[in-house]
């Protein structure tokens, strides 16, 4: 088994959207280059089967998206996605022809924030029932059930009235909170959660994180930390552009980090000030 089961990769901080749960980024706006994706492969496939390629923007937007996805493919590398939406429709082509997308998981909280629902859905539901034919696992993301609208509801009644859903499962949508509508399509709901800075107030320094364990990421410039959670690269673990990802994982500061979270402790200023270690904090 290889060490992380997921790597998140950052091909884009671009977005098309502005939505209120995202935190404003002060990093350049940038893509990586194809050149520097092969590098990055190059050195992260010995460590994972599965990446994820984003931490901010929307990789959708990624000019050379069919390029990166046939790059995998040929590493033996599953993609997993994570989009608000907006553009599938004009990327259908490129992801329903790739071998290497495995899952894509669409940001549904994001539609809640624009205008425009119903042909928004209407291109996301189109998507899905191809992507289902193609073994494409589809995830609809609501991470608001915090901070939901009537939006949320009006989506709901869409979902259930395009897949024809009885009431039981329809009634599931609104009360339940992760539901298997059929086979490799679901829907998650979850709780808003805001990003991590260190302007944020501190929680504690106790608890676990798989950030490191699991997981790790690399930012468009080729920053590298623990998780996709810091979107401002401030844990810099290393450069994947200048060290070798082996030596990275082999730097004092990441076995430190590591071995903390083993002890059930958090030592980095931004880690004691992130929520999202709740949802699995042991003690």
């Amino acid at each position: 088994m290889k060490r992380f089961k997921k790597i998140y990769i950052e091909i884009t901080n671009i977005c098309n959207l502005s939505c209120n749960f995202c935190l404003i980024s002060k990093r350049d706006k940038q893509s990586m280059s194809y050149s520097q994706l092969i590098h990055i492969i190059n050195e992260i496939k010995p460590y994972t089967d599965y990446i994820y390629i984003h931490v901010k923007g929307e990789p959708l937007l990624h000019q050379e998206l069919d390029k990166i996805l046939l790059l995998c493919e040929n590493n033996n590398i599953k993609v997993n996605i994570v989009t608000n939406g907006t553009l599938l429709n004009n990327k259908k082509e490129i992801l329903l022809n790739s071998k290497a997308v495995r899952q894509i998981s669409i940001s549904m909280h994001s539609l809640t924030n624009k205008e425009g629902i119903e042909n928004d859905m209407k291109d996301i539901l189109e998507f899905t029932k191809e992507a289902l034919k193609n073994n494409i696992i589809i995830s609809y993301r609501f991470w608001n059930i915090n901070n939901e609208n009537n939006i949320n509801a009006k989506i709901f009644n869409i979902i259930g009235n395009y897949f024809c859903l009885d009431d039981s499962i329809s009634k599931k949508l609104t009360d339940e909170k992760s539901i298997k509508i059929c086979s490799n399509l679901y829907i998650n709901k979850d709780m808003q959660f805001s990003w991590p800075t260190l302007s944020s107030e501190f929680i504690s320094d106790k608890g676990f994180c798989y950030g490191l364990k699991d997981q790790i990421a690399i930012l468009v410039d080729g920053t590298v930390v623990p998780c996709c959670l810091d979107g401002e690269g401030i844990i810099k673990l290393g450069n994947i552009f200048e060290d070798s990802f082996e030596s990275i994982l082999a730097k004092e500061k990441t076995k430190r980090i590591i071995k903390a979270f083993l002890n059930n402790k958090v030592v980095e200023e931004l880690c004691q000030k992130c929520s999202y270690k709740n949802r699995f904090n042991k003690g």
